[in-house]
Parts: C-alpha cells; sequence; structure tokens
C-alpha cells in the first residue's frame, strides 16, 4: 500500500493505493488560513487517518518549486505559512515511513504517464489548467524533474503583453469579467458570445502549445485542471492554431487528450515511491 497526496490550494486530496487503484481517499480543506504550527499539525491529522502500518510509502504533490532529494517546500500556492518546510523529514519523524515530495503538476504528469492518457507514450507533457498553468515532463517514460522539480514552467514564458499564464489560465477569463465555470455554462446553452469566448481561448493555448512542441516535441498532451472539463469548446481552436506550426509532422502525430480520471494526481504522487517512477 502507498499513500498519495494531492495537496492544492483549496483542498487536501488523500488516498490508499495498491497496485495503481485507489481503495480509499478522503479530502479535507486545505490549511490557507492557518499558522505554521497551525497547518503542519492539521496536515499531519488528515494523513493519520489513512496511513497505516501497512503503507510503505508516502508521496506528496504540493504546488510549489520542491527540493526533491531534501524533500523541502518553498512559497507553496496559497498556503502563506509555507514558506520553507522540511515536509518530507517532518512527515517521516511523524510515521516513520518513506515520503517524497514532488511538485503537483508533475504528479499529475505522473499519474497520466503511468494509470490515465498518457499510458505507453513514451514522451509526454501533462497540461494543468486552472488558477494557473503547470506542465510536468516525462521523457522516456521517467519524469524529468529540473533543478527544483521546476522543469515545464511553461506559463511563465513571456507572451503578448504578459505571459502565458494570463491567457491560458484563470486570468483569461478575469479580462472577459467572468469565469471559466460560467463561460462554460454560457457555452453548454449555445451562447455565441460564449462560444467566441472559448475560441478566443483556444487559440492562445494553442499558441502554448506550440511553444510546448518547439521545446519538447512530445508524443502527447494531457489537459488537467478546472479549465479542461470545458475541452470540447476550445480544441477546434487550438487545432487551428497549430496548423501554423512549422513542422506540421510534429503535429500531425501530436496526440492532445483530457483527462478522465479527477484522481490522477494522487495516483501520480503515490507512485513517487516507486524505484523508478
Amino acid at each position: 500500500m502507498q499513500i498519495g497526496v494531492d495537496l492544492g490550494g483549496t483542498n487536501i486530496r488523500i488516498g490508499q493505493v495498491v497496485n495503481g487503484v485507489i481503495v480509499e481517499k478522503k479530502s479535507a480543506k486545505s490549511m490557507s488560513e492557518m499558522n505554521l504550527d497551525e497547518s503542519i499539525a492539521y496536515f499531519m491529522q488528515q494523513l493519520h487517518g489513512l496511513v497505516s502500518p501497512h503503507c510503505c510509502s508516502i508521496g506528496i504533490g504540493v504546488p510549489s518549486v520542491v527540493d526533491v532529494d531534501r524533500g523541502v517546500v518553498y512559497n507553496v500556492t496559497n498556503i502563506p505559512a509555507w514558506h520553507e518546510i522540511e515536509l518530507k523529514r517532518l512527515v517521516e519523524e511523524r510515521f516513520g515511513i518513506p515520503t517524497f515530495i514532488n511538485n503537483d503538476a508533475n504528479c499529475f504528469a505522473l499519474g497520466e504517464g503511468h494509470y490515465g492518457e498518457g499510458k505507453g507514450m513514451k514522451s509526454m507533457i501533462g497540461l494543468t489548467l486552472g488558477t494557473g498553468v503547470g506542465a510536468g515532463i516525462i521523457i522516456n517514460h521517467q519524469l524529468y524533474n529540473g533543478n527544483n522539480a521546476g522543469a515545464g514552467e511553461v506559463g511563465d514564458i513571456p507572451y503578448l503583453d504578459g505571459v502565458y499564464e494570463e491567457y491560458c489560465a484563470s486570468g483569461f477569463f478575469k479580462r472577459m469579467d467572468t469565469t471559466g465555470r460560467e463561460l462554460c455554462e454560457q457555452a453548454k446553452r449555445g451562447d455565441e458570445e460564449a462560444l467566441k469566448g472559448w475560441s478566443e481561448y483556444g487559440a492562445h493555448l494553442g499558441n502554448l502549445i506550440k511553444t510546448i512542441l518547439f521545446a519538447y516535441d512530445p508524443d502527447g498532451i494531457i489537459l488537467g485542471g478546472g479549465i479542461a472539463n470545458a475541452y470540447p469548446f476550445f480544441i477546434e481552436a487550438v487545432r487551428q492554431s497549430l496548423k501554423s506550426f512549422p513542422y506540421q509532422k510534429s503535429v500531425e502525430n501530436l496526440i492532445i487528450k483530457q483527462t478522465k480520471n479527477p484522481d490522477i494526481a494522487i495516483l501520480g504522487a503515490a507512485s513517487l515511491g516507486n524505484p523508478y517512477y
């Protein structure tokens, strides 16, 4: 048994994983309003309910820069108290179980590569679209971390008058004075302005994917995060944007899919304890 933790800015999702299957899981509110001591005690309490003597490892995906070797997390998104935390040491001291920490987008990519829509792909990118833009990179079936688990932070690449994250995440909808959820509901009702908005979003996302193609030329890109729920409304605009990519053979061979498993990041986090993730 392995424990997988998806530590989000608003929720903590924890699962017991056996042979790539979640056998039990729980969800709790995150620690955005707590001080350091309160937040650590609360986090340990949430783990306590699922950690058992049968567990061989704990894997935690965190929305932050991570020192993977030491298990230190820095400036965790939406948890201000976690400016610099030796999370690996704290969890191992509490439970006596080998613990592994990585970036949350990397865990999403790992989950998709091992158990999800990217299974069988030699190289793939897991691209999360939500409050921000995150990306995990799988090369030769293995996760590429970079020096600080920060490889693949494509959302911060300069684009137009800002960076890609401002046009491919929630910032895009703020510019339209709406939210992704609202625009999706309007599009489902056939609202022409909403459909037009999603086409514009797809064009921006297509430009981001072109940047990814230049950098990595992967077999596939798997889209996750809340915005991916509107996949049918923007994918055609993405494909139209990709027609201007200079190396069309890369576009022809590229597989773009939407995640199908809302728990895939838990599975990816749990797999951090595997010998060769």
